[in-house]
């Protein structure tokens, strides 16, 4: 973990896609003022489960994982985090330890800001309040989502999902549309199986035509049959 020049509050380019964007100029100088910024490497953890949280997390660059080891040992992925999301403020808000671990998926650089920072902005700034509140509801209506399908949807139905979910949530740079770099063992975990059941769904999808593969890298070749593929439970 390496410090790095933290970057301007007020001219951030992630800003207007955080709870940030509800943020005036003096609470944008409280951010800037407070936070400290820090670099991961991949696999490296930002908090992990059962620690007190030291702040509330703002990831500038990079993609983080919010994962839970099961009694089993195995992985769940319970969220994807990417530039402009922030992470830590339910166990902020909750007066509790972090329930989960956020690990860096890849390089990614995130600020945090001090917890008696965030607490001073939630009592002055209605639209920063308003728009964590917003954020809360908004996780726990996915995270709901998430779990029904968990239970009722098949492997390969919950895969398409998160091959999806992956497009949507880290879109692929214009040099290589469609494509995913994710490891076998988060895919398993994101999908809730195990690697090699998710290696052996992959396999049929790429006989199929639907994707490619190469090494980590996942390119979408039928973006509608994943959707199909993924809707045929619901």
């Amino acid at each position: 973990m390496k410090r790095f020049v933290p970057p301007n509050c007020q001219h951030c380019p992630v800003r207007q896609h955080s709870v940030q964007a509800a943020c005036k100029l003096a609470d944008l100088e409280l951010f800037a003022l407070g936070k400290t910024c820090q670099q991961y490497q991949r696999g490296q953890f930002v908090f992990r489960e059962g620690s007190w949280p030291l702040g509330l997390y703002c990831i500038y660059h990079g993609h983080i994982k919010v994962s839970k080891l099961g009694g089993d040992g195995k992985e769940q992925i319970m969220r994807l985090a990417k530039a402009g999301d922030v992470l830590g403020y339910r166990a902020l808000l909750a007066d509790s330890t972090h329930s989960a671990d956020a690990i860096a998926l890849d390089d990614a650089e995130v600020c945090q800001l001090p917890r008696a920072d965030f607490f001073r902005l939630i009592e002055r700034s209605a639209p920063f309040s308003t728009s964590v509140m917003k954020l809360l509801a908004q996780v726990l209506g996915e995270t709901e989502e998430r779990l029904l399908h968990m239970a009722y949807k098949p492997v390969r139905e919950r895969l398409a999902e998160a091959l999806l979910l992956l497009l949507r949530t880290y879109p692929p740079p214009p040099e290589a549309p469609n494509q995913i770099s994710i490891g076998r063992d988060d895919l398993a975990a994101l999908v809730g199986t195990a690697k090699e059941t998710v290696s052996r769904f992959m396999a049929e999808l790429k006989d199929e035509g639907v994707l490619t593969t190469k090494g980590s890298a996942i390119t979408v070749l039928q973006a509608e049959r994943l959707v199909e593929i993924s809707t045929l439970y619901e």
